[in-house]
């Protein structure tokens, strides 16, 4: 189960003190078609507001050969809807209080400007997903006032959203729908139906998807994909049926909390291990994870990469880019994001000289290159390499056919001597950023420095 923030759109596992359980054990087998495409991708996230100093659509489009070289496949934007002004704790706004879903906030441009984006994005063969926001609308949209009945009643007022423990939330700038009304559902979907019709995006990113309906899904995703294949992502993660009714890929919030226990110290690199066996018992094989070390929620609300991971975040990224699953770069990481930026305001990032673009280029290339890191069954199983201090560092392979890769990660502010033990993984690699050969065998000995990481490649 998840809980709803009451300052944002965030969401976090209620059971984060133990990130490798859940009180639901149901496990689905796959019946929604992933696009081919998706096999090695790579996501990003714009937060249009603060991507640029103008924050338009045509200030995304003029990076977008950047963003290629990168390493980007697919573009995530954050919601491009006209905001509602009602009570917003300050202005612009919230832009998950949309007041018209078939609009586009002026602020960032025009629809045209945006048709543009994605046209471009598509001739460098990159994919567009946009955030959707199904649960609530602002308080201005206009169904609050033509529909009245299509929002949740509390005592005869229309309610803000509500949790996973039936309580209401504060956000005062939103109203829930009300999705017992067959009518919600008609106009979610034609409006959804839009943005892949009119603009030819590649699907959606969906907030809070577990508080909405599962028949709404199920029933969404072929019409959808009667425009277009698309690829859908569900802001939630303890509900596997998601996989089986409409979405592609979920996000990794078990990972993500426990990286950052095991980054304070709270808990041994042995823990991955449980959660690793969790999710393989509990998700279909061709199932995507979005990993992740920052979002916008995260970045916001929790911290910076350096916040929340010390000098241990480049170990922990490499982790988790490796790891099975998709990763994602939030704006601004590749000039090594430093400052939490603001929800509500306008707070561009400061570009430099995007000191962190060869790290990044470096983990999306291998990701592209070598099929034992591809998504889902296109990819190759995680298998960890034992050693004598598995409590303070991780070593793993992966191979896909011909294809393999050798991680190790020191995740401690210590140095630590270890050797690696098995077999499988022995044979004759370039160290991916060092680009040295090695060649890695039974019992050979690493001298770690702290936080340090090795990829290896055949």
């Amino acid at each position: 189960m998840f809980s709803l923030s009451v300052m944002s759109c965030k969401q976090t596992p209620a059971t984060s003190n133990d990130p490798t359980t859940a009180n639901d054990s149901t496990v689905v087998e796959a019946s929604v078609p992933t696009v081919d495409w998706a096999k090695n991708a790579t996501i990003y996230e714009v937060n249009l507001r603060q991507f640029s100093q103008e924050g338009t659509f045509k200030a995304v489009e003029q990076q977008l050969t950047r963003l290629k070289e990168l390493g980007v496949d697919i573009l995530w934007i954050m919601p491009i809807y006209p905001i509602s002004k009602e009570n917003q704790r300050t202005l612009p706004g919230n832009p998950y209080a949309v007041e018209d879903y078939k609009a586009v906030n002026p602020e960032f441009g025009t629809l045209a400007d945006f048709k543009d984006l994605v046209k471009q994005a598509h001739d460098l063969g990159m994919r567009v997903i946009l955030d959707w926001v199904p649960n609530h609308t602002g308080r201005s949209h206009s169904w609050v006032k033509q529909h009245p009945d299509w929002y949740t009643k509390i005592n005869g007022k229309m309610s803000p959203p509500i949790n996973d423990e039936g309580k209401v939330t504060d956000r005062p700038d939103v109203l829930n729908l009300n999705y017992k009304n067959p009518e919600v559902k008609a106009a979610m979907t034609d409006a959804m139906q839009f943005w892949v019709r009119e603009c030819d995006i590649d699907g959606y990113r969906c907030e809070v998807a577990g508080f909405v309906p599962d028949d709404f899904w199920a029933n969404l995703r072929p019409k959808l994909d009667s425009i277009k294949p698309v690829f859908m992502l569900a802001e939630w993660e303890d509900k596997p049926e998601h996989f089986k009714e409409c979405f592609n890929m979920n996000y990794a919030w078990r990972m993500h909390q426990l990286m950052k226990m095991i980054a304070k110290g709270k808990r041994p690199a042995t823990s991955i291990d449980s959660l690793l066996a969790f999710n393989q018992k509990r998700f279909p094989r061709w199932y995507y994870q979005m990993q992740f070390t920052q979002n916008h929620d995260e970045n916001a609300w929790t911290g910076t990469g350096t916040e929340l991971f010390g000098n241990g975040v480049d170990a922990f990224t490499v982790l988790a880019f490796t790891f099975d699953g998709m990763p994602l770069v939030y704006n601004g990481m590749e000039s090594n994001l430093s400052k939490r930026l603001k929800f509500y305001e306008k707070d561009p990032i400061y570009w430099g000289n995007y000191s962190k673009t060869d790290f990044y280029k470096t983990l999306l290339t291998l990701k592209h290159r070598n099929r034992a890191l591809w998504n889902g069954q296109a990819g190759g199983p995680l298998i960890k390499i034992p050693t004598e201090k598995d409590d303070k560092v991780y070593a793993f392979y992966r191979q896909q056919e011909n294809d393999r890769v050798v991680v190790i990660v020191n995740l401690s502010p210590t140095p630590q001597t270890i050797r690696l033990n098995g077999d499988g993984f022995e044979g004759v690699y370039t160290e991916v950023f060092s680009r040295q050969p090695s060649e890695l065998r039974n019992s050979l000995t690493f001298a770690l420095k702290p936080w340090e990481y090795k990829v290896y490649t055949n």
